[in-house]
């Protein structure tokens, strides 16, 4: 595993006057991050794992950070500074077989939408897959969840149609330098 990166630890004023702290996931927050979860909606969960999933484990919030900072790279927002503060949204990408590329994520709390965290998070993701030489970054997305799509085109993903499941978006970006 790599040495943390402390130097992208980062505060940010948002426009309603509150200040979150944007920086690499910790393994220290795996019991954060399972309350991050937990306090999802089920539709929230859905649109982002794809699928219905229960009470969130703590298997998978220790998957989610418990990573290599190479292969598996994740921010979180957490709202204020310090230990304790809450996770309020969450970024990641997973470098693919083929070195080249990566697929991403990213969740905002329920009342956390709108805010500007999200782009915020998904920048601090694109620097990060940029600097370890990343060419693409991919997704799939529902086709229904307009509102990623919209943020997606936003960030200058291309949508397409996937064309074996046609419930599904593919976005990609290209990494130009």
């Amino acid at each position: 595993m790599a040495d943390y990166p402390a130097h992208l630890v980062h505060e940010h004023r948002l426009f309603d006057g509150r200040t979150v702290t944007l920086r690499p996931v910790r393994p220290d927050d795996s019991a954060r991050m399972q309350a991050f979860l937990a306090g999802l909606s089920d539709e929230n969960l859905y649109l982002r794992f794809q699928k219905w999933i229960g009470a969130p484990s703590e298997k998978l919030a220790q998957y989610l950070t418990d990573i290599d900072l190479d292969r598996h790279m994740a921010f979180v927002c957490v709202a204020g500074a310090g230990r304790d503060a809450p996770i309020v949204g969450d970024a990641r990408y997973n470098v693919n077989p083929d070195g080249a590329s990566c697929e991403f994520g990213v969740m905002i709390a329920d009342d956390w939408h709108s805010t500007g965290i999200a782009g915020l998070l998904m920048d601090d993701l694109i620097s990060a897959a940029r600097s370890r030489g990343l060419k693409r970054m991919e997704g799939l997305v529902l086709a229904t969840n307009s509102a990623m799509l919209r943020f997606a085109r936003g960030l200058g993903f291309k949508v397409e149609t996937a064309p074996e499941d046609r419930t599904t978006a593919y976005i990609v970006k290209e990494l130009l330098p």
